[in-house]
């Protein structure tokens, strides 16, 4: 079918309540497909409502619906988060309704899971986490949680797993533990003549999981080696002997995730979840080989149902639509059907509450969580080394409790010009890149003229590189 017989079947179909469209192109022809386009030629003003699929070899199909088919999903429930016989929950729904699964466990091979949440802020990672922590509670599964954002990303967590921390240093601590455990269980079953894990014979199944990962191992953590090296211990013999590893990030980058090709293709091979991204984290997924090259997926708009027009001279802006609301949209990359869009069940109230949600802590259950803290494990400090976190000053401090003691976190951007220079450390932008960087990073609304004078001012101070022929604009080499 060519485009222009495409086009033809779109005007006949007008009437029909869901239209679909299969293609069939020259070898490789459909792979790269440029979703506006596909719009443009279907006189679509809402791209959300054009769902593009691409199969097998030469195929693909185009599907055309009045609304987006993920625009309302309804409530997770007890059912979905029961582990089936295939060591999978139910987590969501794609735009055909075929269920979204997870697997957390491997009941042929015995083998805990490696797990990975990408997405930018606001895109949902923390509702989708705790699916999946209330999931492990309801099925027995021992958690040990890091919640490195203060314990604000996953706060109905708390008195539902065995372990919680919420500081790097504490986290650190948490997976030197993890791996210690997983040591002790790899030289045990060997003792015994045990190739594989068995759930609660006589171990349970447990998993390390780190919110925020992004702050252990991005540059410029002063963990970022260790923390490394100990997550892909735990990838390599944590998963044989039941205890797994679960990160959530912002970044889909190599260099954001401790700069190991090794850990990079470990987590491969596990769960991975793609929620909403930027340009800029879909370029990294393909560098680093999480997407395959030529593999092209449709955007994950951060409205649904907005349209493009021209707005009229002098017409009041109606701005009544433009709230964000396709938190939990996602792809499942790892799974058999990685270029399908999806979406989460709806997790939690829809409005935010003054303490922890009810919605969210009844899905966890009143009963105590499975399990026993880990012992944190801290090395000896170095001579010259006491207390020179809490001395770096100008840093965000925290501290809970007997949790953990006072730490300093690395300061988030907050000018324009920090922000701009903090956007393109991993690489050279477009202006309209940069803008969309700047619209994700949790900071205030960067207005197009602010950042150009922004740009222009950093460029006389020698601190971006000059205007050149490309229009990228990037750090001085």
């Amino acid at each position: 079918m060519t485009p222009s017989d495409l086009a033809k079947q779109h005007v006949e179909a007008q009437q029909q309540v869901m239209r679909e469209y299969m293609l069939r192109t020259r070898p490789g022809g459909v792979k790269g497909a440029d979703h506006d386009a596909l719009c443009d030629l279907l006189d679509i003003d809402d791209p959300s409502r054009v769902i593009f699929e691409q199969g097998r070899g030469r195929q693909a199909v185009v599907r055309v619906f009045p609304v987006n088919p993920l625009a309302t999903m309804r409530a997770i429930t007890f059912e979905d988060l029961t582990m089936d016989e295939d060591g999978c929950i139910r987590i969501g729904s794609y735009y055909d309704g075929e269920p979204l699964r997870m697997r957390v466990h491997d009941p042929e091979t015995g083998n805990a899971q490696r797990i990975i949440i990408f997405g930018t802020t606001g895109a949902g990672k923390s509702r989708a986490l705790q699916a999946f922590l209330a999931a492990c509670k309801r099925n027995g599964i021992v958690v040990h949680l890091a919640d490195l954002k203060g314990g604000q990303s996953v706060p109905e967590a708390k008195g539902n797993v065995a372990t919680h921390v919420r500081t790097l240093n504490e986290a650190m601590g948490l997976l030197r533990a993890a791996v210690a455990k997983a040591e002790v269980r790899f030289n045990r079953y060997g003792d015994m003549g045990r190739s594989g894990f068995l759930i609660n014979n006589p171990d349970p199944l447990e998993y390390v999981v780190i919110d925020e990962a992004n702050r252990l191992l991005e540059k410029g953590s002063p963990y970022r080696a260790e923390a490394a090296r100990l997550i892909k211990e735990l990838g390599r013999t944590g998963r044989s002997v039941g205890i797994g590893i679960v990160l959530a990030a912002q970044a889909g980058h190599l260099d954001e995730l401790g700069g190991s090709d090794t850990l990079r293709a470990m987590l491969k091979e596990g769960e991975v979840i793609l929620l909403r991204w930027s340009s800029q984290m879909m370029a990294a997924l393909v560098a680093d080989g999480l997407l395959p090259t030529g593999e092209s997926l449709q955007p994950i708009p951060k409205v649904l149902g907005r349209a493009r027009r021209i707005q009229r001279w002098g017409t009041p802006l109606d701005r009544s639509k433009e709230k964000p609301n396709s938190q939990g949209m996602c792809y499942h990359l790892t799974s058999a059907r990685p270029t399908s869009m999806a979406r989460y069940f709806l997790i939690g109230s829809l409005s935010p509450h003054e303490g922890y949600d009810p919605v969210i802590r009844q899905l966890y259950g009143s009963a105590p969580p499975p399990g026993t803290p880990l012992k944190l494990v801290f090395p000896p400090p170095k001579e010259g080394e006491e207390g020179q976190a809490a001395a770096d000053g100008g840093a965000l401090e925290y501290s809970e409790g007997d949790e953990g003691g006072l730490e300093s976190l690395p300061a988030m951007p907050r000018t324009l010009k920090e922000r701009i220079l903090a956007a393109l450390a991993s690489g050279p932008l477009s202006e309209a890149d940069l803008l969309a960087a700047l619209d994700e990073d949790g900071g205030k609304d960067a207005r197009r003229g602010s950042v150009r004078t922004t740009v222009s001012t950093l460029r006389g101070e020698e601190k971006l590189a000059p205007r050149d022929a490309s229009g990228l604009i990037s750090l001085p080499m």
